[in-house]
């Protein structure tokens, strides 16, 4: 069994900056991409940032130079720096890794962390 956990969501102000980190547990082979996405309410979810295996990232141009994903192979967690927050960031967070379990390759999913941005 793989499981996904994701900490570090919380409250802030406008201007201020949170940490999420997404540990994976479980019987795992290897992982090749990791993520996070989003979804606001009333909204669909949405691509934050990826990183691969090799540390190639990918962002969406809501965050670029606001937030940086990097990971830590050997411990199997991901993490998310997010700086200079705005309202607008406000939402579920959700943590998303391709996982190797024996013979294939699944994709997993978090439950989610809220970040609640205050104006």
């Amino acid at each position: 069994q793989v499981q996904l956990v994701e900490s570090g969501g919380g409250l802030v102000q406008a201007g201020g900056s949170l940490r999420l980190s997404c540990a994976a547990s479980g019987s795992i082979f290897s992982i090749d991409a990791m993520g996070w996405y989003r979804q606001a309410p009333g909204k669909q979810r949405e691509l934050v940032a990826t990183i691969t295996e090799g540390g190639g990232t990918n962002y969406a141009d809501s965050v670029k130079g606001r937030f940086t994903i990097s990971r830590d192979n050997a411990k199997n967690t991901v993490h998310l720096q997010m700086n200079s927050l705005k309202p607008e960031d406000t939402a579920v967070y959700y943590c998303n890794a391709d996982i190797g379990v024996v013979f294939t390759i699944r994709n997993y999913w978090g439950q989610g962390t809220q970040v609640t941005v205050s104006s």
